[in-house]
C-alpha cells in the first residue's frame, strides 16, 4: 500500500476541470478484485451522493477529478452509485468494501457519507479516505470542504445586475446548513449590490430522503412559483433537482444560474443553455484529484481542507456571452471576488 503520512493544513491550487461525463454513464471500472491485479495497483475509488452520476452538478464534478487521476496515474479506478432509502449502514458497507478491495483514496461524495466514514475510517488505517462536504475527525481522513457562500455571493451580484423586475429567487434542494451557506451568500450578494432587490427562497424538502436533491419536478414547480412572483432570475442549489428549476426558467424566458459545475456547458442543459446566465462553481472535481495526487505522491492529505476563492476552489462562470453584455455586471463580479479574497467583505453563512 501507499506510505501513509499526516500533513498539516496547505493551499491547494485547483483547476476547475471539463467535464466528460455523459448522463446516466456506467461506472468507470469493475469493482470486482482480480487475481492478476495487486492492491498497489488500485487507485482512487468514489461514492456518490443522492441522484448519481449524470446530475450534471455535484456528482459529475466529482467524476470529472476521478477521470482526471485515472487518465494522469493509468491505475484502476471506480465509482459507485446509491441507492434508493439506503441507509448510513448501507454506506458503511459501500466504504469498506472498496477498501478491502485496496482502493486508496476512496472518497465519500456528499455529507451524508458522514457517519459512515466515521464508522469505517479507523478499520482500515492504511487506506485514506475523503468526504466532501462534511469534517470528519480521524488519521486517515481528509475532509474536503468549500467556500460555497463566496460563490454564492458572486451568484447573488450577478443576479441583483440582471434582474429588470428587482425581484429574484434561491431555490435549495435540502433545508439543512450546507444549502443555508448558498442562500446565505446569495442573498448577501445580491443585497450590497442592489438593496432595493427582493430575494423569494424555498426549500424542496426537509430531509434528503425526501427528494430534494433528486427531483426534477419537484424544482420546476418550486421555480415556476417564483416566476409567478415576478423573479426573473434564479438561482439554484439543489443537485439533480436543480435541472427542473432551469427548465422553468428557460421556459419562462427568464435567467437561471446554475450550480457547482458550469452547467451553460453540459450537453444535457443544451436547449436550456441561453437561459443559464452563470454558474456558482464548486472545484469538487479539483478536490477529489488534488487528494488523489497526494496519496499518489506518497504524502496523503488529511484533516480540513478547505477550498475557497483564494486557490479557486470555487468562482462563479462566465460562459455565456451574454453575461459580459449586462451593464457592470462583469467589473461587479470582479470587484465583489478582490473583496472577499482581500477581506473587505466578509461573506456570512447564516
Amino acid at each position: 500500500m501507499r506510505r501513509i503520512s499526516k500533513l498539516t493544513r496547505v493551499a491547494v491550487g485547483v483547476a476547475s476541470l471539463a467535464l466528460a461525463a455523459t448522463a446516466c454513464g456506467g461506472t468507470s471500472s469493475d469493482s470486482s478484485d482480480s487475481s492478476d491485479e495487486t492492491k498497489d495497483d488500485l487507485g482512487l475509488a468514489i461514492a456518490y451522493d443522492i441522484g448519481g452520476k449524470g446530475d450534471q452538478s455535484f456528482n459529475d464534478a466529482a467524476y470529472s477529478g476521478l477521470q482526471k487521476a485515472q487518465e494522469e496515474f493509468g491505475y484502476k479506478t471506480d465509482d459507485v452509485e446509491p441507492t434508493e432509502g439506503e441507509t448510513d449502514a448501507d454506506k458503511e458497507q459501500r466504504l469498506a468494501s472498496l477498501a478491502r478491495q485496496g482502493y486508496n483514496p476512496v472518497i465519500g461524495i456528499g455529507f451524508a457519507y458522514g457517519p459512515a466514514m466515521e464508522a469505517v475510517a479507523s478499520k482500515y488505517p492504511d487506506t485514506t479516505f475523503g468526504i466532501v462536504d462534511s469534517v470528519v475527525e480521524g488519521d486517515n481522513v481528509a475532509s474536503l470542504v468549500f467556500a460555497e457562500e463566496q460563490a454564492s455571493y458572486l451568484a447573488g451580484v450577478a443576479a441583483a445586475k440582471a434582474t429588470k423586475t428587482n425581484t429574484v429567487g434561491f431555490v435549495g434542494g435540502v433545508d439543512i446548513p450546507l444549502i443555508h451557506k448558498f442562500e446565505a451568500g446569495y442573498k448577501q450578494g445580491v443585497a450590497d449590490t442592489n438593496s432595493k432587490v427582493n430575494v423569494v427562497s424555498q426549500y424542496l424538502t426537509q430531509t434528503a430522503e425526501e427528494g430534494g436533491f433528486s427531483s426534477p419536478d419537484k424544482g420546476k414547480a418550486a421555480a415556476e412559483g417564483q416566476i409567478e412572483k415576478n423573479a426573473d432570475v434564479v438561482y439554484q442549489a439543489a443537485g439533480l433537482s436543480g435541472q427542473g428549476v432551469i427548465e422553468a426558467a428557460a421556459n419562462a424566458k427568464v435567467w437561471a444560474i446554475g450550480v457547482d459545475s458550469d452547467q451553460y456547458e453540459q450537453a444535457a442543459l443544451a436547449s436550456y443553455k441561453d437561459y443559464i446566465l452563470t454558474s456558482a462553481l464548486k472545484d469538487v472535481g479539483g478536490a477529489v484529484y488534488s487528494l488523489a495526487k497526494s496519496v499518489e505522491d506518497g504524502k496523503p492529505l488529511t484533516g480540513t481542507q478547505t477550498f475557497d476563492l483564494k486557490v479557486d476552489g470555487v468562482g462563479l462562470s462566465e460562459s455565456n456571452p451574454e453575461f459580459a453584455k449586462i451593464e457592470g455586471l462583469s467589473d461587479a463580479v470582479a470587484t465583489a471576488k478582490e473583496g472577499i479574497i482581500d477581506g473587505s467583505i466578509k461573506v456570512k453563512t447564516e
